[in-house]
Order: structure tokens, then C-alpha cells, then sequence
């Protein structure tokens, strides 16, 4: 039986990891550095991002710009816009990924895909974390819940016309739990900022 070569190892590594690697992930599972350069010069591999490879026979990722920011920013957890189109209860498409971060991070040299960050204390970054395993990465995104809070939180940046739409539709979907809803706005203190939105939108 023929020996694979380390080329064809390095491939099965990719495949086995759901076809994402870091470099240093790469490494850990015994892939020398130059054999990711030989992959990627002979068209295996692409470069998502600074120290990101993708081996290009996998299927394309569902969420394609969700699996770098989870591999590069492991403390990062999807929110506001990006977490809305995750839950489908927005239209916006997102031209940014929005990322939160824990209050005194900086912020990732990640190339691509382009990021809006946004600080969050401990206490908001902790709570309403779902994690969702996509193409064999990990990615960490708030509930719907979290998520519309969030937004009421960060009105006046992500704008109140996204606020209304999401809440909307939320409430539309046949899915609302609103005992859920308030107990977060409660928690995060925009209680009453939210309560008057909500009877006007149950009432309608």
C-alpha cells in the first residue's frame, strides 16, 4: 500500500477540522508550515485571512464570514445585526460582521471579513450565549432574546429603525417568549424603553 504523502495527510487534517484552519491549528495537528504554503501554491488551499486557510474542495461554509471571526476571536460572540439575520427576523443584509467583545480587548487584526466591534461588560457578554456548530467550527452567537436587548441597548448605533423592524418581525414569527424578553430588558435596564414599543406592536 502506498504511503500518503504529507500533502495528502495535511489535506485529511483539513477535512477531518470541517476545512478551516488557523495556522496554529494546522500546526498542532502536525501540518509544517510549508506545507500549508505548498497547498496554498498549488491551489488546495485559499487564504481566508491573515493566518487562515480553507481547503477549497469542502463545500463553501453556510455562514461564510461567521467561521474566521469564531477561529480568530475565540472570546468574540455574534450580536445586534449580524445575530438578527442569524435568527432571520431582520431584512438588513449585513455588510459587516458585529462582533462583541469583552470590555478591555482590542480589537483582532482579522483581514477579512470586514468587522464593526462592539464592547460589552462582562455581565452582557456573558449572558444569552448560544453556540452553534457550523462547517466544524464552534461560532458563539447571543439568542434571539439577547440579541433584540442588545439592539434596544445600541439603538442610537445600529439605528431604531432596525430595532423596530426586528421586534416586528419577532413578534410576527409565532415565536416570541416575552416573559424571556422583558426578564433581559429588566436585567439590562431598558425596560422601559422597551415596554411602550411592545404594547403598541401586540396591540397592532
Amino acid at each position: 500500500m502506498q504511503k500518503k504523502s504529507k500533502l495528502d495527510l495535511a489535506i485529511e487534517a483539513f477535512k477531518e477540522a470541517g476545512g478551516i484552519l488557523t495556522m496554529s491549528e494546522a500546526i498542532a495537528r502536525g501540518i509544517h508550515r510549508r506545507e500549508l504554503y505548498a497547498l496554498r501554491d498549488r491551489g488546495d488551499l485559499e487564504v481566508v485571512s491573515r493566518g487562515l486557510f480553507r481547503l477549497k474542495m469542502m463545500p463553501e461554509p453556510s455562514l461564510p464570514d461567521f467561521v474566521p471571526v469564531a477561529k480568530r476571536i475565540p472570546r468574540g460572540v455574534i450580536c445586534l445585526i449580524s445575530a438578527l439575520a442569524f435568527h432571520e427576523i431582520t431584512t438588513q443584509i449585513p455588510h459587516f460582521v458585529y462582533v462583541a467583545l469583552p470590555s478591555k480587548a482590542h480589537k483582532s487584526s482579522i483581514s477579512y471579513p470586514p468587522m464593526r466591534y462592539f464592547w460589552y461588560t462582562e455581565k452582557l457578554l456573558a449572558t444569552g450565549v448560544e453556540e452553534h456548530l457550523m462547517d466544524g467550527c464552534t461560532v458563539k452567537i447571543f439568542n434571539v432574546e439577547k440579541t433584540l436587548i442588545d439592539c434596544v441597548k445600541f439603538r442610537n448605533k445600529i439605528g431604531m429603525d432596525i430595532v423596530l423592524e426586528a421586534l416586528k418581525m419577532y413578534w410576527q414569527s409565532g415565536r416570541a417568549d416575552l416573559d424571556k424578553l422583558f426578564k433581559y430588558a429588566e436585567l439590562f435596564r431598558v425596560s422601559k424603553i422597551l415596554k411602550p414599543i411592545m404594547e403598541t406592536i401586540v396591540s397592532g
